[in-house]
Parts: C-alpha cells; sequence; structure tokens
C-alpha cells in the first residue's frame, strides 16, 4: 500500500485566490483604508502568509497592523462563509483521482490552514469521505513562530504506521516538496493553469491532477 499525501489549497481546490481577496478588500474598508487588491494580486501573492498580503499592500504599517489584518479576515472568513463559497471549486478531475487512489491506497490531506476552517473547506468541497478524522491536518502557519509544521505532521504520521511502499506528495509550494525530507518517495509540483509553478525540485511538475494516476 502507498501513502498519497496532499496540500489542499491550490491543489485539490481552485478559486480561493479570489476570495483572499474579497475577504481581504471586506477588511481592509472596515478598517477605513482606501487601498484594494486586485484578483491579479491575489494570483502574485498566493501561497504566502495573510499577513504578508498586507505587507505588500500597506508596506508603511507595522508588522503588528498587518497581523491585526489577517485577524480579522480569519475572523470574517468564519462569520461570512459565502465570501470562500463564492470563487472555491474542486479542481478539475480531482474525484476522479481521489477514487482511484481510495481503492487501493490510503491518502490524508495536511493544509497550511487553521483548524476551525477545515472541515468548513473539505465540506464545502464535498470531499469529507476521502478525509476523514484521523486523516485531515490543519497546520497554522500564519504566524511568524511557527509551532508545528507539516513535516512534523507526516512525521508523526508516518511513525504510528506500517511501513508503506512508496509515499507520493502533491503540493504546490516548496514546503511540499520538503515533506520528502521525512518520507523520501515521489514529489509532484502542481500548479493551475495560469498560476506559475513555484521554482523549486520536484520530481514532477504538472497542471493536471490526472497525472498523479501514473503512481497508482
Amino acid at each position: 500500500m502507498k501513502l498519497f499525501v496532499w496540500d489542499l489549497h491550490g491543489v485539490l481546490e481552485q478559486g480561493n485566490d479570489r476570495a483572499v481577496v474579497d475577504i481581504s478588500n471586506e477588511v481592509l474598508s472596515t478598517f477605513g483604508y482606501e487601498s484594494r487588491f486586485t484578483y491579479e494580486d491575489g494570483r502574485l501573492l498566493y501561497g504566502k502568509k495573510w499577513y504578508e498580503y498586507f505587507a505588500f499592500l500597506l508596506p508603511e504599517e507595522a508588522h503588528q497592523r498587518h497581523l491585526e489584518l489577517q485577524d480579522a479576515c480569519f475572523i470574517l472568513s468564519e462569520e461570512r462563509p459565502e465570501l470562500q463559497y463564492r470563487w472555491m471549486t474542486p479542481t478539475p478531475h480531482v474525484r476522479t483521482v481521489l477514487d482511484a487512489i481510495a481503492a487501493r491506497h490510503q491518502q490524508i490531506v495536511i493544509s497550511n490552514t487553521r483548524p476551525g476552517t477545515l472541515d468548513m473547506f473539505l465540506k464545502l468541497l464535498d470531499l469529507t469521505d476521502y478525509f476523514v478524522p484521523g486523516r485531515a491536518f490543519a497546520v497554522d502557519q500564519h504566524v511568524l513562530d511557527v509551532k508545528t509544521t507539516k513535516l512534523d505532521v507526516l512525521a508523526g504520521y508516518l511513525a504510528g504506521q506500517s511501513r508503506f511502499e512508496e509515499v507520493v506528495i502533491v503540493g504546490d509550494s516548496a514546503s511540499d516538496m520538503r515533506l520528502a525530507e521525512v518520507a523520501g518517495g515521489v514529489t509532484f509540483l502542481f500548479a493551475h493553469p495560469g498560476f506559475a509553478l513555484r521554482n523549486c525540485p520536484a520530481d514532477f511538475k504538472i497542471r493536471d491532477l490526472r497525472q498523479v494516476l501514473h503512481r497508482v
């Protein structure tokens, strides 16, 4: 049996880059700022921590204010989930790929999001059947002093399992590809059409999730 390790945002879903812009702009308005993000900004900044968006748009403000704006975005996204629902949809072919894997192998998702929102995202995308409790992990990396990383989560998960014949990692960032440091295995770097592939080492660089199927 193999283990497939998935990232969520930008891999299993599409559209969250626009939701982030909408939520950020609502918060900017509430705080009295005139500056606004464009959807092109969201595409360029996607993958950064939320406070880094505000550091980009409001470089003259103190870091503490960037964090305050970030916290307000988290609160708003939980209070008004329709801002997420407006844009976020499953990546094309995702259920075909997950079904094929589930028939023969094991899979988990490790997401750089807050625990309170991961379940909401999985329900929105109708992916809860694939990632039941114990196979869906949230790692809040939107702070400077991150205490738990994706590497820590994967290492802990592997320590409690029998040996897998192969670990397949599918993500859209350098940090996802670095999961091979604790797991070995094969890495797939994914980007949606129109988004730049990150400049980092990977065994395969893909724009269609069906290309993962040759490891099944």
